[in-house]
């Protein structure tokens, strides 16, 4: 089974939020991905929106990886989901 790609405005979105949480927390990304149990590179690409560099894939990360980064940052999923889908209307509406 392959996995499709995600949008790449709802993947910018929670790249953003993901950063945000992060600042917020004062963790590195090194705390946050050794934290949530993944790689320090593989959080650098969703705080990128990306899934691949090189190809320049939108990131699409596991509903687990979402958990695991909720438990980190100390938000319940559906906040973390819920800012993601709020941060993707509002980009919407300013037409970006």
């Amino acid at each position: 089974m392959t996995e499709e790609a995600l949008d790449p405005a709802i993947a910018r979105a929670l790249a953003a939020v993901l950063r945000s949480l992060r600042a917020e927390s004062g963790l590195s990304q090194e705390d946050v991905a050794h934290a949530a149990g993944i790689t320090r590179n593989h959080y650098q690409l969703l705080e990128s929106g990306l899934s691949d560099r090189a190809k320049g894939s939108p990131a699409n990360p596991r509903l687990s990886t979402l958990l695991d980064l909720s438990r980190v940052f100390g938000t319940p999923l559906t906040q973390l989901v819920e800012a993601v889908v709020t941060d993707q209307s509002l980009t919407h509406r300013q037409g970006t």
